[in-house]
């Protein structure tokens, strides 16, 4: 027997654009500055959780385990097992699977499942050359030996890159995001008009939820280290337009490709958390549920079109529940780039790709654009990466509540050629 599984409350941060140099926030400073507000408003102890999961993929040296560093700063007590889970942009929603299984299969009551990255704080990384000479240099011995190491430094040693660059490039494929968003992008006929008025939408929507209040309760303040208080998304521009996105050039192939830096997700550092509790936790400690936890899917395809992943996860998903794309009342599919979220959409609605790819007779069908990212996405959002997944799965469980609906699908593409995918009913 499987037991049911409920997401009872979340917050995240603000999602706050990178700096040129380190953020004002470590991944578990921002895990820990939306999960002490969120656990301040709960009626149960923090003794009550069984278990902390936490996603992220850039881990800093100085946070090993950030989910065991983070449950101890926010005062869970020794005693309170935690790990870290990282499957690149899929880790934060990975984080709830998990605990969704854990508690389903009768093994937890309640569990704190989040995702955090602070993308500021990616490392540089020498070269390998500039590696072997920094070693042969610690291995010299003597001044004469030490001497002859020096003649063979060069000035491109002290050159490093971003590690993000390297880690935003398939090892597989060799290629990085944006060029596998150029590849769907030429597949399904997705143009530069078209992407880009995705994103002004993306942002204007953003803008509209912050102004409604929609975003009241799932976002909390982050006060850094110097008290200074960061309350809001920063990364929406709600003035953004076409004839702005239009001096853009290509960012990934250059001069004609369809992904800029105006229509790509930002680089991002922000921190997500829900709660997840069984029937039995519930009941206990009287919480209202905002939605129930389904089922999950994950799905791996080629590197080069991994932004074809949601396609991936989501229809099998839906098949197994035997519904329809008209079933579902809402969509949130992380905006890694907009000619990937249109490639998506293309895909279900192409009856080739459908009966080839996924086994359907026909087309899985059209997804409306007023059931899709209601209130903008990564575009105009920003994506740190351990967290989005987490973000999307919170968000559509408070959106479906607000709207008053039945069913709604969360789904991401995942770098490495992976897609993940969640469906959530009303509680």
């Amino acid at each position: 027997m499987t037991r049911p599984v409920y997401l009872v409350d979340g917050a995240r941060t603000p999602f706050l654009k990178a700096r040129g140099g380190p953020g004002p926030f470590t991944p578990v400073d921002l895990a820990v500055q939306c999960g002490r507000p969120l656990l301040m408003r709960q009626p149960m102890p923090r003794s009550a959780f069984d278990l902390v999961i936490l996603g992220c993929v850039n881990v800093i040296q100085d946070e090993m385990n950030p989910a065991r560093v983070a449950a101890l700063r926010l005062g869970m007590g020794d005693e309170q097992v935690a790990f870290t889970m990282q499957i690149n942009c899929g880790s934060g929603m990975q984080s709830i699977d998990t605990a969704f299984r854990y508690i389903r299969d009768g093994s937890h009551e309640m569990i704190l499942a989040g995702g955090t990255e602070a993308l500021s704080h990616a490392p540089l990384v020498y070269n390998r050359k500039a590696t072997e000479w920094f070693g042969g240099m610690a291995q010299a011995r003597g001044a004469m030996d030490k001497a002859a190491k020096l003649t063979e430094l060069r000035p491109d040693f002290f050159s490093p890159v971003i590690g993000l660059e390297r880690g935003l490039t398939d090892p597989i494929t060799s290629l990085n995001m944006g060029q596998t968003a150029e590849v769907l992008a030429h597949r399904f006929g997705i143009d530069r008009e078209t992407a880009d008025a995705y994103a002004v939408d993306s942002h204007k929507r953003l803008a509209a939820a912050q102004a409604g209040g929609r975003l009241d309760r799932e976002v909390l303040p982050a006060f850094d280290r110097d008290g200074v208080p960061h309350a809001a998304d920063d990364g929406v521009r709600p003035d953004n337009s076409m004839a702005h996105l239009a001096k853009l050039n290509p960012a990934f192939e250059k001069p004609y490709g369809k992904v800029t830096a105006g229509n790509s997700s930002q680089i991002t550092d922000g921190a997500s958390w829900v709660i997840l509790a069984s029937e039995t936790a519930v009941e206990a400690h009287g919480l209202e549920p905002i939605a129930r936890l389904v089922d999950s899917e994950w799905a791996a395809l080629d590197p080069s079109i991994m932004g074809l992943g949601p396609v991936l996860a989501s229809t099998p998903l839906a098949q197994r529940h035997g519904l329809n794309v008209d079933d579902i009342d809402l969509w949130e599919i992380n905006e890694a780039f907009a000619a990937q979220v249109l490639s998506c959409l293309a895909a279900w609605q192409d009856d080739d790709f459908c009966r080839e790819v996924l086994g359907y007779d026909a087309a899985f069908g059209r997804i409306d654009r007023g059931r899709l990212n209601v209130d903008g996405g990564a575009i105009s959002l920003g994506h740190p990466v351990g967290a989005s997944g987490n973000k999307i799965v919170l968000h559509l469980a408070n959106a479906m509540k607000t709207k008053g609906v039945r069913r709604g699908i969360a789904t991401e593409c995942i770098g490495g050629g992976l897609g993940g995918a969640m469906l959530l009913e009303a509680a």
